[in-house]
């Protein structure tokens, strides 16, 4: 079994920064791309930025420019760089990995953690 712990969320004001973090554990192979996700009530949980094995990532263009993602090999994490935070970032974040075990690839998520952009 694997497990995604994130953390790092939490309350900041607009214009500030949060860095996320999720690390993945228990009996992994080889993993072949991580990932931040988010989730608004009501709404389908849409792509953030996402990070293969090769270092080639994908941002969602309205976080261009804004957040970096970057991963940790050797410590099988992620990591989701926040900055210029503003109120539309609000709202749950959820780490995503496809992990190679057996021959087979599976996806896991994480718990979510909250992220508040408020004054």
């Amino acid at each position: 079994q694997v497990q995604l712990v994130e953390s790092g969320g939490g309350l900041v004001q607009p214009g500030g920064s949060l860095r996320l973090s999720c690390a993945a554990s228990g009996s992994i192979f080889s993993i072949n791309d991580m990932g931040w996700y988010r989730q608004a009530p009501g709404k389908e949980r849409d792509l953030v930025a996402q990070i293969y094995s090769d270092g080639d990532t994908v941002y969602a263009d309205s976080v261009k420019g804004r957040f970096t993602i970057s991963r940790d090999n050797a410590k099988n994490t992620v990591y989701l760089q926040m900055n210029s935070l503003n109120p539309e970032d609000t709202t749950v974040y959820y780490c995503n990995a496809h992990i190679k075990q057996r021959g087979r690839m599976y996806g896991y998520w994480g718990q979510g953690t909250q992220v508040t952009v408020s004054s």
